[in-house]
């Protein structure tokens, strides 16, 4: 009978934890609550892998560190019906080592150049207009435990950098997509790589860190954090110039409000400036001068402010004038900032501020606003219309310099770097809205500015919330010089079909060679369009199963984000980006002749 008493006592006390119950406990009060975010339903597509990493070391590692490591895999069993495996396949590594020049054409970064132009020259595309329907899936790579793929590649020297949503940056072969080297991390990597002298990659991770590796072996060379604040990452490419890094910083803060109970809000956004030998902090500037301070209680909750003002994108370089430009986000709790929803310029020596243009006043919103309980919502809430997308730097053949600023407005604005900012012109090419406008980047070639439109609309589902198959997209052309309008191509009304959690929704960032854009939606398709008149010249449907060079399972989704990169006569895009419900996916493509 004692037998049978420490039997059933120790069985009691090893018994496995209750994964229901600890979400109950734990998660539902907001994924179940909140529409915005992924309740059960749409969770249980994830693999417990990416549901372990975000609590481990994603987004939700707050939470996470309360939790045992069986608890949080009982939860991440419990919501995906899936046992977790561990086990990374490991196929596909390359024979010998990586090639030791990183010479020959390039995408480097975000947005191939210090001005941010996002257009790629004939030499260095190795693709003409003329030959773009002629492209074929070449290889196709899958992120393990992937649900989301957020990082755009770099390609230099005839290999592929990219960062996985598990925190993992891969070195692959550009021809083959077989694997050099792999490096952990530990946090989701968004950003894109940037290929420095003497063979050095960097990058920056969702922790606030950014690391020094050797681009040829993989081995890192040092790790900073530029930004100890619970929720802040990195979400914007680290840009290199004259021996200096200079990195955004944006955080999650803004959604982390939409929880009625959250102390909305003490995070400040800022740009900082690294050695980039060594990662010493040479200057760092926070684009709200000081500190959040207490403000009123409501219902409770205490409030705090001025918050956000979030750098979301790569700075931009000016080096005539010496200073670099960045587009801020939106305010995340009243009072709004002087500095959100503006471009500003930075002494590149100092980060003093030189000058700023604010293009949208009183933009204070957080995620609190689309709740029905809105404890932290500011009293005027604000559009959100904050800017997501790097400034472009464009000199005209007449010799006139312009930044060019696609905002969530829907707006494009043309400013005078060399007058403070003053506004040359505005194009409006949509309505206004917290999903809407210009999100991820414009592109511009030698006369014409291009802008693809999210537009993204929700409509209740048993996810919580799904896109709207029938809003949003679009794609625009301008003329530089003037402001106007040349071209519009529009979504056609049927592009979703019978297909769920689709969206004609353009949000994704924009490539450009000569004589064609590249711009990729919601509802998984990859467009080619004629530079000239819009015309689409090639459209790939990323959404299906691949079989992948390292023998990861992985599918297609949505495009967003990250924009394709054009690369010695090939195309690299990630296809799976689950925003709001829309389709996940986890590969890698490659596209050649």
């Amino acid at each position: 009978m004692r037998l049978t008493f420490l039997f059933c006592l120790s069985t009691v006390l090893w018994a496995a934890p209750d994964g229901a119950d600890l979400y109950t406990k734990n998660c539902a009060v907001c994924h179940e609550a909140l529409p915005p975010l992924q309740n059960r339903v749409a969770m249980k597509e994830m693999q417990p892998l990416y549901i372990m990493r975000a609590l481990n070391t994603g987004a939700m590692r707050k939470l996470g560190a309360s939790l045992s490591a069986a608890d949080s895999t009982a939860i991440a069993e419990w919501i995906t019906e899936k046992k977790l495996n561990l086990d990374v396949a490991k196929a596909g590594t390359c024979a010998g080592h990586a090639p030791s020049s990183f010479a020959g054409p390039q995408w480097n970064g975000w947005g191939v150049d210090l001005e941010n132009s996002r257009f790629q020259t004939a030499q260095a595309a190795g693709l003409s207009a003329d030959q773009i329907p002629q492209l074929k899936l070449k290889w196709a790579f899958g992120f393990p435990g992937g649900f989301n793929t957020f990082s755009q590649p770099t390609v230099a020297g005839g290999r592929v950098f990219v960062g996985g949503p598990e925190g993992v940056v891969y070195s692959l072969d550009a021809q083959t997509g077989c694997t050099y080297w792999n490096f952990d991390a530990g946090a989701g990597v968004r950003s894109a790589i940037t290929i420095g002298p003497g063979d050095i990659a960097y990058f920056g991770d969702l922790h606030g860190n950014v690391f020094s590796l050797d681009a040829n072996t993989g081995k890192q060379l040092w790790k900073v954090q530029v930004d100890d604040y619970p929720s802040a990452r990195i979400t914007g490419a680290p840009k290199l110039y004259q021996g200096r890094l200079f990195v955004p910083v944006s955080s999650r803060e803004e959604w982390h409000s939409a929880d009625p109970r959250f102390e909305c809000c003490k995070f400040r956004g800022s740009v900082t400036a690294l050695d980039a030998t060594t990662g010493k902090q040479v200057w760092k500037t926070f684009m709200i001068a000081e500190p959040a301070r207490p403000l009123a209680k409501r219902k409770g909750t205490q409030l705090w402010g001025p918050s956000g003002v979030g750098v979301w994108s790569s700075p931009t370089i000016d080096v005539k004038r010496g200073v670099l430009y960045v587009g801020t986000g939106d305010s995340y709790s009243e009072p709004a900032a002087p500095l959100s929803d503006s471009i500003v310029a930075l002494d590149l020596n100092s980060g003093k501020v030189v000058w700023s243009q604010q293009l949208t006043v009183g933009d204070a919103f957080n995620g609190n606003c689309l709740q029905q309980n809105q404890n932290t919502c500011p009293e005027k809430a604000g559009p959100d219309s904050d800017f997501g997308s790097s400034p472009i730097l464009h000199s005209l053949p007449s010799g006139k310099r312009v930044i060019l600023a696609g905002q969530k407005s829907g707006v494009m604005h043309a400013l005078d770097p060399d007058n403070k900012g003053k506004v040359l012109w505005q194009t409006r090419l949509s309505e206004a809205s917290m999903l809407g406008g210009i999100q991820w980047g414009p592109a511009a070639d030698n006369s014409t500015v291009y802008a693809a439109i999210s537009g993204l609309g929700l409509i209740p589902a048993p996810e919580g919330v799904i896109p709207d198959p029938k809003a949003g997209g679009g794609i625009h052309a301008i003329q530089i010089s003037t402001g106007e309008k040349l071209w519009s191509v529009l979504p056609a009304k049927d592009d979703c079909g019978e297909l769920r959690r689709c969206s004609p929704a353009q949000s994704a960032a924009i490539t450009v060679i000569p004589g064609a854009v590249f711009s990729g939606s919601l509802d998984g398709h990859l467009r080619a369009y004629s530079a000239k008149d819009g015309k689409i010249l090639w459209d790939y449907n990323t959404v299906h199963d691949y079989e992948t060079v390292n023998k990861v399972p992985a599918k297609g989704g949505s495009l967003d984000g990250p924009g394709p990169v054009v690369v010695g006569g090939m195309l690299f895009v990630n296809s799976g980006y689950s925003y709001f419900n829309s389709l996940p996916g986890n590969v890698l493509l490659a596209f050649g002749f």
